[in-house]
C-alpha cells in the first residue's frame, strides 16, 4: 500500500479490515440490486402486465424481497459487528489525543521518567499491539478518521471518547478530521506512523529528551530570535521555554513530516515561508504572521526549527 493512502478499502488493521469487508458487500449488494431493477424496467417497457401480475410484482419485489434482504444484511452485520476491537484501554498503549482548531495535539507517557511527552499532528504506534487513543476536543466538535486502521470517533469538548488501533504492519497511514470544525477543517489531517516496537521505543527514547542545542552561530541566532519575537507565547520547546499549550510543542518540529497539520512538508524553506504569513496556506489559522522579521532573522529562526529533531 503506497504511504499516506486514505482509503477505507485498502486496510492494514483487523478492525479497519472488518469495515472494508461492510463496504465491499454493501458495493456488491447494491451492484446486483440496480443490474436486476434495471433489467426489470426494461422488461416493462417492453410488455404489459396484467394487474394480478402487477400485484404480485408489487407484493413480491417491494415488500417480500426487501424484508429478506435487509433481515439477512442485519443479522449478517451484526455478527460482523460483534467481532470489531473493544474499545478499551486494557492490555493497550494508551494515548492522549486532543484535537484543537485546526491541528492535533498528541501526549504519550515517558516510561522511563513518568512524564508526558508532548508532540503533535503525529501519532506513532507499535505494530502487533492495540493503541487505545483517549480522545477529546479543546474547543469544537472534531471527528478523528484513519480509514486504514480503523472507523471515526467523535471529539466532544467536555468528554473523553476512546478509540483501539492496530496496525498489522509498518507504514504510514493518512488520517483526517472528520467532523465539519470551521474554516480550515479541510487543512486539518494527522498521520499514524506504525514501525517496529524496537523502532517505536527508539523513537520514544528520542522524544523524551530536551531539545537539540543551538551549536551553531545560525542556530544561536534562531533559538534567540524565537524569544525575541514571543513565540514562546504560544509553543513550547523544552528546555529552552516551557509551559505555552496554546500552539503546538516545537521540541522536535524538525522531526515531523508535516507543518501545518498536514498542509506542508517540513522542510527549511517551508518553514521559513510558514511563519513570515501562515495565512497564506492556511487563512484563518490563529497564528500570526512575522512578516516584519528580515530575511536573516528569518532565515535563522526556520534553521533552528527544522534543526529541532
Amino acid at each position: 500500500m503506497p504511504d499516506n493512502l486514505q482509503s477505507v478499502l485498502h486496510p492494514a488493521g483487523w478492525d479497519a479490515a472488518i469495515i472494508s469487508h461492510f463496504a465491499w458487500v454493501m458495493f456488491g449488494a447494491g451492484t446486483l440490486i440496480f443490474v436486476a431493477v434495471m433489467a426489470l424496467l426494461l422488461l416493462s417497457l417492453r410488455r404489459q402486465e396484467r394487474p394480478a401480475r402487477a400485484l404480485l410484482w408489487i407484493g413480491g419485489g417491494g415488500i417480500a424481497f426487501p424484508v429478506v434482504v435487509l433481515s439477512a444484511l442485519l443479522g449478517w452485520s451484526t455478527w460482523r459487528s460483534a467481532q470489531l476491537a473493544p474499545q478499551s484501554s486494557k492490555d493497550a498503549l494508551t494515548i492522549s489525543v486532543t484535537a484543537k482548531m485546526w491541528w492535533w495535539e498528541v501526549r504519550y507517557h515517558d516510561p522511563a521518567t513518568g512524564r508526558e511527552i508532548v508532540t503533535a499532528n503525529e501519532i506513532h504506534i507499535p505494530t502487533g499491539r492495540a493503541v487505545y487513543l483517549g480522545l477529546n476536543s479543546a474547543d469544537v466538535i472534531h471527528s478523528l478518521w484513519v480509514p486504514a486502521l480503523a472507523g471515526k470517533r467523535d471529539m466532544v469538548p467536555g468528554r473523553v471518547t476512546g478509540l483501539t488501533l492496530r496496525a498489522e504492519k509498518p507504514g504510514i497511514y493518512r488520517g483526517q478530521c472528520a467532523e465539519y470544525c470551521g474554516e480550515q477543517h479541510a487543512k486539518m489531517a494527522l498521520h499514524v506512523v506504525a514501525s517496529t516496537p524496537r523502532e517505536f521505543e527508539a523513537w520514544l527514547a528520542r522524544q523524551a529528551q530536551p531539545a537539540a542545542p543551538a551549536d551553531s552561530t545560525v542556530l544561536a541566532q534562531g533559538r534567540e530570535a524565537f524569544l525575541q519575537q514571543r513565540c514562546q507565547a504560544c509553543h513550547t520547546i523544552r528546555g529552552v521555554a516551557e509551559g505555552a499549550r496554546l500552539g503546538p510543542d516545537l521540541t522536535h518540529v524538525g522531526s515531523r513530516m508535516h507543518i501545518g497539520a498536514g498542509t506542508l512538508r517540513t522542510h527549511r524553506a517551508t518553514l521559513q515561508g510558514w511563519i513570515a504569513d501562515p495565512q497564506a496556506a492556511k487563512p484563518g489559522v490563529f497564528m500570526p504572521g512575522s512578516q516584519d522579521l528580515d530575511l536573516a532573522t528569518l532565515q535563522a529562526l526556520a534553521t533552528y526549527l527544522e534543526h529541532l529533531k
